[in-house]
This record gives structure tokens, C-alpha cells and sequence, in this order.
């Protein structure tokens, strides 16, 4: 078995491939990390691995800002996690490839990053300034008629956007271009419904792309129904989500 090492950023969301992360970077075990991922060359993949956070904090509880400025702080690349990490993580996550990493005066960071291959976490060290993990690469398997699926999926998808965008007076994706090949489709949508973490968790890590886009398939026709439903809905992106504290 193949396995690769790369830094662990774990967050409250869930990151697909193809789909881009921005980052606001404050939490010094995740400075440490990007100042690290500084030392890469910049002809090189500067790589990080996102896992969603399964219970625990993204920031630990007594960062600046955070509700409780009184309490004795935790430190350390754990903080926030728990005993036992590996209990506080969703055991698939995804690969990160930092496209930009630039530094702001104050010594915090901004990050844009894009998701490109899904990975099973394997192990956690805990040693340095910030988590690095063991990771095992997933392959995507297409699986029985994803050609077929994907075509489905993009009407349903459309007709969700058409509700979403009843719901809010607005479109959902004004001139962008939809995907026809069927793992980018089952990718694109899974990011770009409004899901819950776990509803989106239990898509990436789908054993196939054409399981994957069963899911969805039922998904939409849920979610359109639903939106019937509602008045107003707020406004969200097609292929990119709120920048992320950490």
C-alpha cells in the first residue's frame, strides 16, 4: 500500500476535489504550517490534507475572540481535539494544493487552495508544531452507468438551481459552464448543494462515483421539493464556499 505524509488541516466543512478552499490562516499551529509549506519550492505542489472535523473545535476554545478570553489556553497541535484526535476526524478527507500563500503583515495568513484527491487517514502525529498524517490515496472507481447518472444529476441539478434561484430572485450560477464527465459532475454538486457536513462527508467518501450520484440524485429531488417550500434562501456559490477561519 502506497501512503503519502502531508500536514492535516482539519476543518468544520468538507472539502471535494476540483473545488476551491480559501483560508484565513490565525491559529499559530496552522502559521506554523503555511510557513512551512513556504519552504517548498514554488515549481512544487505546496500540499496539505483537509479532513472534516467530526467533534471538536477548528480553533481552540480560548483563542482571541472566542467566547470564554478567562480560560487557561490550549496549546499544542492538538488543541481543541481532544484525547484522542483520531475520534474527532471523519476518517476520508482530501487533498489541498495551496495555490497561493501569502503572508499579511500581522503574521497571519491567506490561503487559496484547491481540492484534488481524496485520501483515508491512516494515523496522526502529533509531535511538531502542527498534525501531520498518514494517508492512504483513494481511487475514484466510476462504478455501473456514472455516464447515464451524471446526465441525470445535471437536470436535477438544474432544476435545483432554478428553485434556488426562484427562492432568492437571483441565479445561482450566471455563466458558468456545468461538467459532463461524471466524477467532476458528482464532485461539483455535492459542494454546491446545501448540505450538512454529514450529508456531504458520506458523499466524498461514496465507494463510487456512480454510487455518488445515486445519492445526489434523491438528494435533489428531496432538497427541490423542500425548496418549494421556503420564500427566501440565502446566497451561495456554485464551486466556492465562505472563506474558513482558523
Amino acid at each position: 500500500m502506497t501512503t503519502v505524509r502531508l500536514p492535516l488541516f482539519p476543518l468544520n466543512s468538507v472539502l471535494f476535489p476540483g473545488l476551491v478552499l480559501p483560508l484565513s490562516v490565525f491559529e499559530e499551529r496552522y502559521r506554523a504550517m503555511m510557513r512551512d509549506l513556504l519552504k517548498t519550492p514554488e515549481d512544487e505542489s505546496r500540499r496539505f490534507a483537509v479532513v472534516a472535523i467530526r467533534d471538536g473545535h477548528e480553533v481552540a476554545p480560548s483563542a482571541p475572540g472566542m467566547p470564554d478570553p478567562t480560560a487557561v489556553p490550549e496549546r499544542g497541535p492538538t488543541a481543541g481535539f481532544g484525547p484522542d484526535p483520531m475520534a474527532s476526524f471523519h476518517r476520508v478527507g482530501c487533498v489541498a494544493d495551496a495555490a497561493t500563500v501569502r503572508e499579511r503583515p500581522d503574521g497571519t495568513f491567506d490561503v487559496l487552495a484547491t481540492g484534488t484527491t481524496r485520501v483515508r487517514l491512516l494515523s496522526l502525529d502529533s509531535s511538531g508544531p502542527f498534525l501531520t498524517a498518514e494517508l492512504e490515496p483513494l481511487p475514484e472507481e466510476p462504478g455501473d452507468e456514472a455516464g447515464a447518472l451524471a446526465e441525470g444529476v445535471l437536470r436535477s441539478f438544474r432544476q435545483y438551481q432554478k428553485r434556488l434561484a426562484g427562492a432568492r430572485e437571483r441565479s445561482l450560477a450566471t455563466g458558468a459552464e456545468l461538467p459532463d464527465e461524471p466524477s467532476v459532475v458528482s464532485y461539483l454538486v455535492a459542494a454546491a448543494m446545501m448540505l450538512d457536513t454529514p450529508t456531504k462527508q458520506r458523499l466524498l467518501q461514496a465507494p463510487d462515483t456512480a454510487s455518488r450520484l445515486r445519492d445526489e440524485l434523491k438528494l435533489l429531488r428531496t432538497e427541490t421539493a423542500i425548496i418549494r417550500t421556503l420564500p427566501s434562501l440565502p446566497a451561495s456559490e456554485l464551486t466556492t464556499g465562505p472563506t474558513h477561519y482558523n
